[in-house]
């Protein structure tokens, strides 16, 4: 090789040296950065110059050039990218369903001081002390102003239940807005990367950095499946539906129903039509992201993503008692809610509650009546009709299946006069029969917290078995949780091994890089100098 040629190859030692310096320098300043992926540099040689090609040689006759910079490539494991999303997205759905029972927990200040149960308690002594002397005016008003606190502290546990629907609402609406600028961010990254890559020289490591970043966090809301084109694109399904393409990404939307509850839709899947030049839409059926109806399970996948967890808690409406009842959706739909479950077990609570004591009240008069047609006892003297605890804001009686925590009002006149209710009946005997059908009532072991539960219950338990029920959900939810964030720890780990920047890795490669550039120096320098003695030799 000739001495000019041989400073080619130092050259390519040089810009190779500094180069990998550069890469390594690049790794240590990104040691902390969140999403950031390892790169290495990758080597190869340069073309060789053809000095002969005689057929009767073993090998051509040629000249090495020195070493080439190929590339800086990231160092990354499709198949434990494919696991961390997996199981990050399956963290973040019971995460948020864990958080959910939290919340739901504390709403029944449980563990936060005064309880609902102390309503019922109060409610209870006052029955017992009535049964003992149901025609003592200090009993009858004591029971009275019980019903008005149960009711009143009913409604504020309901209300307090329906707020947090409304607050995983919003929490839905913001988590699709940013599923979708996701989207659109990893849609123009794709043509960002492609650009620069298209010479297919440089890569844009520091975009594919950022890409990757936002696939992780989308994974953590839904189940994505990703994959690359022949262009390097990335592509993503959501919920087995595309979404990023390679050039765009399509919308979720949003349809509100009548509380204002909203259910994500694709777009591009939503029937619609053209109302004075709008275009507007008419269905969504067909159109939905979650298919909600399914069986919440880990082999079918049906598990992941905080999105569908926000969804499951929320429910799609404010249950009551009816939800409870033979033949409802209760099943499908209620169960696996954790706010509408909550909500129609403690309405049935307050449902059957206030309906059996008005009943034991209209049944006192009715009895009167058979005795003596002309009998007013326990009844309205204006309207004949018997007195009520509990109305409901509609009319004054309404029917029984009015009676819903939010639609129940305590009866004014009973209110303001406890001794209306007297219990004495029209010959002065007092009505024991009434106060002990009371405490039968919320005695006897006749009602089911939910279709899934067979034990009995009485009014007396049956808050404390429903709080029993959402207190061992929310141990069960919870256990899952942390051990599925073992699992994504475990995976991440193993991933970080991979594509995470180790301190003293780098620190090596700098010292081996440093190396191998000062070598290339002294090479050069060395080649120089015999350059020089030459000149100056023949030059004499």
């Amino acid at each position: 090789m000739s001495l000019m040629g041989s400073l080619y190859v130092g050259l390519s030692g040089l810009q190779m040296g500094q180069n990998a310096l550069n890469t390594t320098a690049h790794n240590m300043a990104n040691v902390d950065t969140v999403g950031y992926t390892r790169q290495q540099v990758q080597q190869g040689t340069r073309i060789y110059n053809t000095i002969s090609t005689s057929a009767s040689a073993v090998a051509y006759q040629q000249l090495g050039l020195g070493v080439n910079y190929s590339q800086v490539k990231q160092v990354r494991d499709i198949f434990l990218d494919k696991s961390y999303r997996r199981e990050s997205g399956r963290s973040g759905f019971y995460d948020t369903f864990a958080a959910a029972v939290e919340e739901v927990e504390n709403l029944f200040q449980e563990l936060q001081g005064e309880a609902f149960a102390k309503n019922i308690e109060n409610l209870w002594k006052s029955v017992q002390d009535l049964a003992r002397d149901p025609a003592n005016s200090v009993n009858q008003g004591v029971f009275v102003q019980r019903c008005n606190e149960f009711i009143t502290r009913s409604q504020a546990v309901y209300t307090g239940l329906s707020e947090y629907q409304d607050d995983l609402n919003d929490k839905i609406v913001r988590q699709v807005d940013t599923i979708n600028a996701y989207g659109d961010r990893i849609a123009a990254l794709n043509v960002e990367i492609q650009k620069i890559e298209s010479g297919q020289v440089e890569k844009a490591n520091d975009l594919r950095d950022e890409r990757n970043q936002l696939i992780d966090e989308l994974s953590t809301m839904a189940y994505i499946e990703c994959r690359t084109d022949v262009s390097g694109n990335i592509l993503i399904q959501l919920e087995g539906k595309d979404f990023v393409r390679a050039e765009s990404a399509n919308k979720i939307g949003l349809d509100y129903d009548e509380n204002g509850f909203a259910t994500p839709y694709w777009t591009q899947l939503a029937k619609t039509k053209m109302v004075n030049g709008v275009k507007t839409v008419t269905s969504i059926d067909g159109a939905k992201v979650f298919n909600l109806d399914r069986v919440i399970s880990s082999s079918a996948n049906t598990d992941i993503g905080s999105l569908k967890a926000l969804l499951y808690a929320r429910g799609d409406h404010r249950a009551t008692f009816r939800d409870l009842e033979a033949g409802s959706t209760y099943d499908r739909s209620i169960s696996q809610s954790v706010i509408m479950n909550v909500q129609a077990e403690f309405d049935n609570l307050v449902h059957l509650i206030t309906t059996g004591i008005n009943k034991i009240f209209k049944d006192a008069a009715d009895n009167a009546r058979i005795d003596n047609p002309d009998s007013n006892y326990m009844r309205d003297p204006d309207t004949g009709e018997p007195y009520t605890i509990f109305n409901v804001r509609s009319n004054q009686y309404g029917d029984e299946r009015d009676f819903t925590t939010q639609n129940i009002i305590m009866n004014g006149v009973i209110k303001q006069s406890p001794s209306l209710l007297g219990f004495k009946r029209d010959d002065g005997v007092v009505d024991q029969a009434t106060a002990d059908a009371l405490k039968e009532l919320f005695m006897s072991e006749d009602h089911n917290v939910n279709p899934h539960v067979k034990t009995k219950t009485n009014f007396i338990h049956y808050y404390d078995d429903m709080v029993s029920l959402v207190a061992n959900d929310g141990y069960v939810l919870r256990g899952i949780s942390e051990n599925q964030q073992i699992t994504v720890d475990n995976v991440a780990s193993a991933r970080e091994q991979i594509l995470g920047v180790s301190a003293d890795e780098e620190m090596s490669n700098m010292v081996m890089f440093q190396n191998a550039y000062n070598a290339a120096s002294r090479y050069i320098n060395a080649v120089s100098e015999m350059l020089e003695h030459l000149i100056g030799t023949l030059g004499r």
